[in-house]
């Protein structure tokens, strides 16, 4: 069956999937809301089914790849949950320590399709390790719907806390050779953001369509930022005019993209808002970004 893309979705329903996937509307709601798209047979349930993600059709590198090695793991957070998990992957054949990414998850928490990001890090001859926000949840629970319901149970300040220590952890891994950068999308985005405002050695972060800090924190940023915007995304972009003139104020180094008729989460390619030039592109500059800021 030919995989769906945004093009074959009503714009006002794929506005009321993207409210649905950041909690501002249930499931309840969204299913009403979208009753008014379901027609030829089609229902409202099939229409979130057809949206939501396909991990097994995405995955790009399995589990059990030969050229890399991967494990789960668990590192301190003293000032947030306690203990978090995390998912390593790396190159099976390092010669030596390898330039190490953080990979934060958008609002779902450790799934399938961040462990494959991770993964396909790991080919790039990178260390990445994806923490898992849920973790003092019990968890990413195996199951999209749930895993929302559980993240807003988070307390935040500690999950922030969660990543400042992550990244600690990464930076100090014998695998690692102690530059860091971090990549993360949508919520994770978010944290990306955060994180280029609380390390000042982080070596670069680049955000994919994640809401920025507050203007104020800008002259925090010490890492060079590449950040990637969606163009149909007024939710993420409204704030970026007012970040990106005190990110120039401040004097800090930063790239930005906006992906020409691309939803938000074009990069995730388990859904049908994934679109597969910009995704390439988009990911290209990461990749050489991190190159250019990490080895060396």
């Amino acid at each position: 069956m030919q995989r769906k893309t945004a093009q074959d979705f009503d714009q006002e329903l794929l506005i009321l999937f993207d409210a649905y996937v950041h909690g501002a509307l249930d499931r309840r709601g969204f299913l009403e809301r979208a009753q008014k798209f379901a027609v030829g047979g089609v229902t409202a349930t099939m229409l979130l089914g057809a949206l939501s993600p396909n991990f097994a059709a995405a995955q790009q590198v399995a589990p059990t790849d030969p050229r890399i090695k991967t494990e789960t793991l668990s590192y301190p957070s003293p000032n947030g949950s306690g203990t978090v998990k995390g998912y390593l992957a790396r190159p099976a054949n390092a010669t030596g320590p390898l330039p190490a990414i953080l990979v934060v998850h958008e609002n779902r928490g450790l799934n399938p399709h961040i462990e494959d990001i991770a993964r396909r890090l790991a080919l790039d001859n990178f260390v990445a390790f994806a923490p898992d926000a849920l973790s003092p949840l019990g968890g990413y629970p195996g199951d999209e719907e749930k895993a929302r319901e559980l993240f807003a149970k988070l307390d935040q300040t500690k999950t922030t806390e969660d990543f400042v220590a992550a990244a600690g952890f990464l930076k100090a891994h014998p695998a690692g050779n102690g530059k860091i950068g971090v990549v993360g999308f949508c919520y994770g985005g978010g944290v990306a953001h955060m994180l280029s405002t609380r390390l000042p050695d982080l070596g670069a972060a680049v955000p994919f369509y994640g809401n920025q800090p507050a203007p104020t924190e800008a002259v925090k940023v010490k890492a060079p930022l590449l950040v990637h915007f969606a163009e149909v995304d007024e939710r993420i972009n409204a704030a970026w005019p007012g970040y990106e003139a005190a990110l120039k104020a401040a004097g800090v180094r930063y790239t930005a993209y906006k992906y020409p008729a691309t939803q938000h989460g074009f990069n995730n390619d388990t859904t049908p808002r994934f679109d597969a030039a910009a995704a390439k592109l988009a990911w290209d500059r990461t990749l050489a970004f991190f190159n250019q800021n990490l080895r060396g």
